[in-house]
């Protein structure tokens, strides 16, 4: 008997004379003809669609056939070439392995949010060639910005993957003519020779001039790496070493033998206990929440990782109680770190805290002077082979610092006849063009330049007009350490427009490689998971795809 009770109610079983049910005969309800009945209902949906096709509708769910399935459930083309698509932008964009194309899970979520049952994933082959089309047009849309302004900076860095093979990445920098700070990725390409000075200059080179950027690059920033500062004397930029590298070095060798060595390993060991036990990082969690914490994991210090040591010593400091109640009750071969070590690494963190004062106090205990003494020192050998001169006109043009208060007065008077000498440059470089466009002045007499003053008036006039264009911006109130410079020289270029293109010049270039090592994280993370056989040419079109379409969101 059919679920729906004969059809739902078309049909009948036949009534006999005693009032019983003859369950072999049914009668339509419709046209009263009568049928025999055999516990299937087929025979009687066929006599509803061939005598009463619109009652048919109404005889309950039944089993779509292929063909009929396939005539409403199939995506459209329009529809699939969307899905593929997206199924591009996504891989490039998340860098997922183009294989994920082949996974069976993911294509069955498409058939089921699609309702298209005979769906089918689009080959390896078709991903490829749709990211080789997306990477071109992504270029040539990044590749219009640059055509649009004046500087570029570059920030380089070399990377050795898990297979031993080595990457270049260069990252391009600039301000826009809205006064918006622009970076993205230019290359991560896999580099073959030894990186020696001049394999290195050559690979910035070549990528300097596949975007068509030579002229236009200012400054290369690169980390302090012997081959890399004797690569940068080779090109025709500003070398500009990465000052996070250099105040790492410069922490690391003051930490060496410092008397926060010791409290530093016991900190290790304790962040390393509760990092490999998931129990221990459970009880954590327990203790954070009943001391009324925020919920955070330790963390371990890496010498090259900026500022990494200064965290572990905060995360120790805010968790002492919750880590202390836990290493007491688990009675663990790691301690927890006495009172004076604690307060060590008060000392310790509020040295390393970013703006702190290396002056000798007559406060400090012998330690601390002793740290103070050998960060200074180090620091200041570093310092020589730092692009001090740029950075300091770019404090200069820049709206929260331009009293140089950081200087001496000697330091701040040369960096402003640096600005000045900017200045004159620019004028002059504009100078041919500016005369094309006017007709020739008549020439002057000998007599004339007698009686009226020498050729070198205009310059003494376009000395006073300099003056006056610095002192003008001199006289700018200073703003806020919170505000944004950009906007502050895009609200106020109008009143600067001789000192703007050099502002946007030289505000553009980071003081540091950060940025551009952040690619590597992607690198590595494409190479790593199962990623063999991926060529180095698509490793490069993922990699800054993901970049390009990220900043897009951003």
């Amino acid at each position: 008997m059919d679920e729906g009770g004969l059809l739902g109610g078309k049909f009948l079983f036949k009534k006999l004379p005693d009032g019983l049910l003859d369950k072999t005969r049914v009668r339509c309800t419709i046209c009263k003809a009568e049928f025999k009945y055999h516990r299937s209902s087929s025979s009687l949906a066929y006599h509803l669609r061939a005598k009463h096709p619109t009652e048919s509708t109404s005889t309950g769910p039944r089993q779509s056939t292929l063909q009929e399935y396939g005539a409403c459930g199939r995506i459209t083309k329009n529809v699939r070439e969307k899905v593929t698509n997206s199924l591009v932008v996504w891989i490039a964009k998340n860098c997922r392995p183009v294989s994920i194309v082949e996974d069976d899970g993911l294509r069955e979520v498409i058939r089921a949010a699609s309702g298209d049952e005979c769906y089918n994933l689009p080959s390896r082959g078709t991903i490829v060639s749709r990211l080789h089309t997306l990477y071109g047009d992504q270029r040539a849309q990044q590749s219009s910005k640059l055509v649009q302004v004046r500087n570029v900076a570059l920030t380089g860095d070399h990377w050795t993957s898990v297979n031993n093979d080595n990457y270049l990445g260069v990252m391009a920098h600039f301000i826009d003519n809205d006064w918006t700070m622009q970076l993205f990725a230019l290359t991560v390409s896999k580099t073959e020779e030894r990186h020696y000075a001049e394999a290195c200059a050559d690979h910035f080179l070549n990528v300097a001039n596949k975007w068509k950027i030579k002229d236009k690059v200012t400054t290369l920033g690169t980390d302090s790496a012997r081959n890399m500062v004797a690569a940068a004397r080779l090109l025709p930029f500003e070398h500009m070493p990465c000052m996070a590298h250099i105040l790492q070095r410069t922490v690391t060798v003051s930490l060496n033998d410092s008397a926060f060595e010791r409290a530093l390993a016991k900190c290790r060991k304790i962040v390393g206990h509760f990092k490999h036990s998931p129990a221990n990082a459970q009880e954590l969690k327990a203790q954070q929440a009943a001391h009324g914490h925020q919920t955070e994991p330790l963390v371990q210090d890496v010498p090259t990782r900026w500022n990494s040591t200064l965290e572990m010593i905060k995360r120790i400091q805010r968790n002492k109680f919750g880590l202390t109640t836990i290493l007491t009750q688990q009675n663990s071969k790691v301690t927890m770190l006495t009172d004076q070590e604690l307060d060590r690494l008060q000392k310790l963190e509020e040295l390393l805290e970013p703006c702190r004062i290396m002056e000798p106090s007559d406060d400090d205990p012998v330690y601390v002077l002793r740290f103070k003494k050998i960060f200074t020192t180090d620091l200041a050998q570093r310092r020589d082979s730092s692009n001090l001169t740029w950075l300091k006109i770019a404090t200069a043009l820049d709206p929260r610092f331009k009293d140089l208060k950081c200087l001496s007065k000697d330091e701040r008077r040369e960096v402003w006849a640096s600005v000045h000498d900017l200045l004159m440059s620019e004028t002059d470089a504009h100078q041919p063009s500016a005369q094309t466009t006017e007709e020739p002045s008549p020439k002057k007499s000998k007599m004339s330049i007698c009686l009226l003053g020498s050729p070198d008036s205009d310059t003494e006039e376009e000395e006073d007009a300099i003056d006056c264009c610095l002192n003008l911006y001199k006289a700018e109130p200073k703003i806020d350490i919170g505000e944004c410079p950009l906007q502050w020289w895009l609200k106020r270029e109008g009143a600067h427009v001789r000192l703007a293109p050099i502002a946007r010049k030289y505000l553009s270039t980071p003081a540091t490689t950060v940025p551009c090592e952040r690619l590597f994280s992607l690198s590595g993370h494409i190479i790593q998971k199962k990623r063999a056989s991926l060529s180095s040419d698509n490793v490069n079109r993922i990699v800054c795809l993901s970049n390009w379409l990220s900043a897009k969101k951003d």
